[in-house]
């Protein structure tokens, strides 16, 4: 296939031969692995994360509300990739710790998708028909068991589209990773194109392999809401 791409590519004046990659298609696929254990671990810390940062925002209790509108303005009001050299480059100078990229890339962007989501999140527990609260009440349902048992369902369901695009744009974020050294598709695809002298074929051979995936996600994601659907 790759070697058909490049004679029909050769036939319109475009210098481009993608069996020079051929033989480092074996080492571009391994970070696959690591940019779906990134955004696996990022999303799930970061969306534990951003639900309690949503239920500060909604608490009553004025220090916890303060301090999540903060977080978010912070978080949201810089850039990630600012965000993600502050943490892999400041940590050892203010701590000594010579943090991995990976691990650097996981705390960033999971303190950043907690502002965003938090936000998607705190509109969905608010969308959940109040009466059902002054009911639990009634009832003598203490406030956490009321909110893990019978809000929270609730609002992820509602709120499931956003949070799918809110995977998929960590997933195709996640390529900053490739900045601070970790060996994620986007770093690999910067080896071999150092190695080989070559952009396009390494950069649009990963771009199809991150097309594949959010795509599959994508798919899997409309199954699941049809079926969270299906079930009310």
């Amino acid at each position: 296939m790759l070697r058909f791409t490049s004679a029909l590519l050769a036939q319109t004046g475009l210098a481009l031969d993608f069996s020079k990659i051929v033989p480092s298609i074996p080492f571009i696929l391994q970070g696959i692995g690591v940019t779906l254990a990134f955004t696996l671990v990022s999303a799930l810390i970061g969306f534990s994360w951003g639900t309690i940062l949503s239920i500060f925002k909604i608490s009553n209790i004025k220090p916890l509300k303060w301090f999540a509108d903060f977080y978010t303005s912070i978080f949201r009001g810089t850039p990630l990739i600012l965000q993600l050299a502050i943490i892999y480059y400041a940590t050892p100078q203010l701590l000594g710790y010579p943090i991995p990229g990976f691990q650097a890339g996981v705390i960033a962007f999971a303190l950043n998708s907690a502002a965003y989501s938090s936000e998607t999140i705190r509109g969905g527990i608010l969308a959940v028909d109040k009466g059902q609260r002054e009911a639990a009440m009634t009832l003598g349902v203490s406030y956490p068991l009321f909110m893990w048992d019978i809000i929270l369902p609730q609002a992820f369901k509602n709120i499931l589209p956003a949070l799918v695009n809110e995977s998929i744009a960590l997933l195709k974020d996640s390529a900053l990773v490739s900045t601070i050294g970790a060996q994620d598709l986007m770093r690999r695809a910067d080896i071999v194109r150092a190695e080989k002298f070559i952009y396009f074929e390494p950069y649009i051979f990963v771009g199809l392999i991150y097309y594949v995936m959010i795509t599959g996600f994508t798919l899997v994601a409309r199954r699941l809401e049809l079926r969270m659907r299906k079930s009310d």
